[in-house]
């Protein structure tokens, strides 16, 4: 039962690969020693080598989570969203302040076979960064009507904070995905996030998967730093 537990903790997990080259990344991935289930490729690391990232990632067992926030006319949301497909992508992300239509033609193009997630709002962000730049200044107010759009759309499921998980949960249900950054360990480096949690919290309130960068690749012995977040996983998935 507690090995089982881990198992479904790792899955859980995915490691945020931020990495300005292959060969950076492929050094991260072999410290970390299979402690994580899925690996998130995100604008610099695809940006610098392209769908061999996902390539390396496929070949060393992991899911891939290709995070670029898709954010253009439906029509080239579309295109980009069948391409990776193409890749063999597993988990990609659209950002829903690309309306309603944008949305509809992304959820067409994923098909059945990966699974499509809205970006509510950026864990950087806060209040006080909204307030000059969107209609409602206000995380909360944002991520909820975000997640109505995007569970009416056609997505599987919301990428959001640990602050909005018990409220995204009432309007996309538990047959959603939730997917929550801006993950720390208690006492860990904030970084530039600002809307963040533990591990344990995170989890508990409802979230599906964690996406943990820093934390990981930056400690002295990364698969230690990564196995310690899997046994939060792993124990708030036994108390929720």
């Amino acid at each position: 039962m507690i090995q089982a537990s881990r198992t479904e903790a790792i899955k859980r997990l995915i490691l945020a690969l931020d990495a300005p080259s292959y060969e950076s990344a492929a050094a991260v991935l072999a410290r970390v020693e299979n402690q994580v289930g899925v690996v998130k490729i995100g604008l610099e690391l695809f940006t610098a080598c392209g769908p061999p990232a996902i390539e390396m990632a496929k070949n060393c067992g992991y899911d891939v989570f290709l995070d670029l926030k898709l954010h253009d006319i439906p029509n080239t949301v579309a295109g980009a969203v069948r391409a990776a497909r193409t890749l063999g992508v597993d988990m990609l992300t659209v950002h829903v302040g690309g309306g309603r239509e944008m949305l509809e033609s992304a959820a067409a193009a994923a098909g059945g076979d990966m699974q499509l997630l809205g970006v509510t709002l950026l864990t950087s962000l806060d209040a006080e960064d909204l307030d000059p730049v969107a209609i409602v200044p206000d995380p909360s107010a944002v991520v909820e009507r975000r997640a109505t759009v995007a569970a009416t759309a056609g997505l599987a499921g919301i990428v959001c904070s640990s602050r909005e998980i018990g409220a995204v949960r009432n309007i996309i249900g538990w047959d959603s995905i939730i997917v929550t950054p801006g993950i720390r360990p208690a006492g860990g480096a904030l970084g530039d996030q600002k809307r963040i949690a533990t591990p344990y919290a995170a989890i508990t309130a409802g979230a599906d998967y964690l996406v943990v960068g820093r934390p990981i690749h930056q400690a002295p012995n990364p698969a230690l730093a990564a196995g310690s977040i899997v046994a939060d996983i792993a124990k708030a998935l036994g108390d929720r």
